[in-house]
Formats: C-alpha cells, structure tokens, sequence
C-alpha cells in the first residue's frame, strides 16, 4: 500500500484540511484511497454504520476520499473528560478513563499492536493511504512513546510531508528547527514541504520558496493560500471558530451557541454555515448573550461539570426567563440532560462518583440517569410534531446518560423504533434531544429557520440541499489544492519511496 504522511510544525497548522483534500485529489484520479490517523484527540465524533466512534476528521476524510468510514481509519480516539484525564476509544469502544502519565505506561504497547493491525487490515482493501500526524514530530519530552507521528510513518514506511501555517508567523524558524530536531533516519522521510495559509500574491513568496529549498534540502511542495471560502469540518476545538459568522443582527438569525469548557461535537452547526442568513456565535457569559433568535445548548463530555459552570454563572435563571418570554432554545445530547430537574451518576461514568446527584436547569420535566456503558449508534426517528415537511430524522447517538420524561402528559420530540426521544415544549419552542446531525436534516432544518424567520419578520428561504453542497466543498478544496500543488512530483515520490528508502 502506497501512501504519504501528512505531518506539522504544529498543531491547527492544516494537516486535517491537506489530508482531506489528498483523499479527494487521489480519489478522482482513480485509487483507491483510505484515510488514516494513528491516534486522535478530539471530542467531536464519527459514528460508522456498525455504530462504533472513530474521530471526526477521519470519517470527513473517507467521505472525501468517497468510501465508508471505518475504525481502521482511526483506531485509537482520546476524548478528554478534564484538564488531566481522557477516555481511551480503541476500534471504536470506549475501554478506559485514564490520566495522561498512566496512559503513555500503561497503554503504549497496546495502542502500537492497534495500529500495526489497523495498517495491516487496510492494506487489504486498498491501495493508498493518507495519513494524519499530530501537532509537531518533534515534541522531544513525549517522542521516546509517541504514536502518532514519526513512529507511524515508519510503521507505515511511508514518506512525510511537513506543514507549516505562515499566518502564525515564524514560518522559516518552525520549518528549520522541526528538522533540526529529527533524527536523522527521520529527516529522510521528508520529502516536500507546504507552506499553508498564504495571504495575497504567491510571488511575494518565491524567495522565500528559495530560501527554504537552498538552506533546508527540501522541496516545497506547494504554496497554498487561505482559503476562507471553503467549508470543511474542523477536527477538534480549535477549528471551533470556523462555524462562527457575523450578520447584522435585524437582518438574520442570530443564534447563541453556549460554549460548554468540554464542549463536544461542535459540528452539530455546520450545516448553518450554509444558510446564509444565519449567524452562529459561541456565548460563555450571560452579559454576552443578549437576545438571540434561538439558543443551542450542545453535547458535552462532562456534563455534571458543565451544568454547574453555567449555574456558576447566571445562565440557568437567565435561560428560564429566556424561554418564558418567548425564546426558542435546542438541547442535544449532554445539552438535553442538563435542562431537565435531575441527573445522577449511577455508575460513578461522568463524575468518577457513583450514586453523585446534581439539579438540572429545571426547563424541562425530565431526569438523566448515567450508566456504565456508552451508546453509540446511527439512528432514525420519525418527528412527532410538524416542522415544515420534514418527517423522518437521521442522526447519531452517543451517551452514556438515559433519560426519561418524569410527566407522563409531556410530548416526546421523536419516535425511534419502539420507544421514544427528547422533549418537545412550548410548541416547539423548547427542544431536547440525543440525536446528533439533527440540523443536517434538510427539511427539518429549513422547517425550523424558516419558524425563526416568520416571527421575526424575515421572508423564508427555499431549503438548501446540505449533501450536495458538502459534496460540492470536497471538490472544491480539491480543485483550490491541486491548482498550486504540485500532485504529479508527489504522486512520483510515493511511487519510487519503496525503491529509495
């Protein structure tokens, strides 16, 4: 199997987005192509058709790439719980909450016989594999136990590309001290540098082209601009920013997003970056949130944590006042645990304390109990209440919560097989439930804005076909990638690396 590693100076310099447009690029030209990321650490999650979590990155990837996502893809998930503990996913199940020290003792072993079987297995089905580094290569105090860069690619034995984000500034000294710090049998698996994020003329960066080419042996790859207009998922929370816009308020849907410290599965909202008359904005204080159309209340890995983080500061008296004045507000997943009276942590699962009780918001009659176990599976649901044509909702869910309607006379928001989801109140002005990609749902989503759109006097909008504009974004990072890449040396370079290494 054919591939290339995608490595950084740094974190969020670009290696996600670049790998994503790799898997479409080969795609189109006919491979056969997998994505793979060794280790991920993200809260935001993939879920694949057998119902098992892979990182979200990934599952973009193989979406563009234009195959089914897999565990393979990502064997190994770390979803932080806290500043200092994270879960481990290993081929898609949870199997441990562990502190980072016990993690690299305890777990490295394991986690390198993961991914040799990962590689193994999808050399099997296809013929290339684009692979994910993590933030540098040369983190020097982790690189004796490290899975997720230099020691990948040599399990891989593949060849490494290194990224660096000029618009952090210092592009040539994180270039030149990331390759004086590799060893030397490392530094030989480098064989293009890209230069991401460019701003204005490329020609005002041919010297400096020169430069890095003369001093450091390396051919640069590609000059590649920034490329605001192209909308692809971000990997974790520091692409959060992304799914934020600003509009003037009196002519758009203003729509306050309350920014959990575990916040989880932040692209929930992606599908308002295509509607262009809707504005997201991440809120952490109550001063900040002022009136929104509507408040997103989104999933989290901590949900005893977070809940008292809002209470701590105002926002559960302020989101009752909200809602009882005519406010709409939508609760996902850890979202919708916390707007009901109770929630227990029966398994000790979220809090680390078996049998630990905390009070809910109190908007909606329902109480959370947590078990030991996690959910994680695709679902379908058919909508009990009308929102403009949608029927049928698809989604994800991922928890480890169950909850239940303590009032019987209280609507469920979907029905899902033989039982029921969320809360439906207010005639739909308050909204809990567990699925995931609910807003990724066509006519439910237009259904919904087009709700906020005649109350606050702005005319509806025709529903916007979100798969195909997604479909659209793949090829057109592809196209905006390939048109300063120079594909064909780096298809070569892959090529003859078994017959040079």
């Amino acid at each position: 199997m054919k591939g290339i590693m995608v490595q950084g100076t740094a974190s969020d310099v670009g290696k996600s987005l670049i790998c994503t447009a790799l898997c479409r690029i080969f795609a189109r030209r006919g491979y056969k192509v997998t994505p793979f990321k060794s280790q991920n650490m993200s809260n935001n999650s993939y879920i694949t058709v057998e119902g098992l979590e892979i990182g979200r990155a990934q599952g973009i990837q193989a979406e563009a790439a234009m195959e089914e996502a897999s565990v393979y893809m990502n064997p190994i998930l770390l979803k932080p719980r806290n500043d200092r503990e994270a879960e481990i996913v290993c081929f898609g199940q949870a199997v441990d909450t562990v502190s980072g020290v016990k993690y690299r003792d305890g777990f490295y072993k394991r986690g390198l016989e993961a991914i040799k079987q990962a590689l193994a297995t999808l050399s099997q089905s296809f013929d290339m594999v684009v692979i994910e580094g993590a933030g540098s290569p040369v983190e020097v105090n982790l690189n004796d136990r490290e899975l997720v860069n230099m020691k990948v690619a040599e399990l891989a034995d593949v060849p490494v590309i290194l990224v660096a984000d000029i618009e952090r500034g210092g592009v040539f000294a994180s270039l030149y001290g990331t390759l004086e710090l590799l060893q030397p049998n490392e530094r030989k698996r480098v064989v293009g540098i890209i230069v991401n994020k460019f701003r204005g003329d490329p020609e005002l960066f041919s010297s400096g082209v020169q430069w890095i080419e003369q001093h450091l042996g390396v051919p640069v790859l590609g000059v590649l601009p920034h490329l605001p207009g192209v909308r692809i998922e971000g990997e974790d929370s520091l692409s959060k920013g992304q799914v934020t816009s600003v509009l003037p308020r009196d002519q758009s849907i203003d729509i306050a997003v309350l920014d959990l410290p575990y916040l989880s599965n932040y692209t929930d909202l992606e599908p308002f970056r295509y509607e262009e008359d809707v504005a997201i904005r991440f809120v952490s204080s109550v001063d900040a949130l002022g009136r929104p159309d509507a408040i997103i209340l989104p999933g989290t890995k901590s949900t005893f944590h977070d809940l008292q983080i809002l209470k701590e500061k105002g926002f559960k008296e302020r989101l009752h006042e909200y809602v009882t004045t005519d406010g709409t507000v939508v609760a996902i997943c850890g979202g919708f645990q916390m707007l009901g009276h109770r929630l227990i942590d029966v398994a000790g699962s979220d809090t680390g304390i078996k049998g630990a009780t905390i009070d809910g918001l109190g908007l909606a009659p329902v109480e959370t109990r947590f078990a030991e176990k996690k959910k994680t599976v695709r679902s379908l649901g058919q909508l009990l209440h009308p929102f403009g044509t949608a029927k049928d909702i698809y989604g994800f869910e991922i928890h480890l919560g169950e909850t239940d309607i303590v009032d019987p006379s209280i609507p469920a928001f979907l029905r899902v097989g033989n039982h029921t989801d969320g809360v439906y109140l207010h005639e739909g002005r308050l909204i809990g439930t567990y699925f995931h990609h609910l807003f990724f749902n066509d006519d439910f989503r237009s259904g919904w804005l087009n709700t906020l759109r005649r109350k606050k006097g702005l005319r509806e909008r025709p529903t916007v076909e979100l798969e195909k504009c997604r479909r659209a974004s793949y090829d057109q990072l592809a196209d905006e990638v390939e048109r300063v890449l120079h594909v064909d040396s780096l298809l070569e370079k892959m090529e003859r690396w078994g017959e040079t290494s």
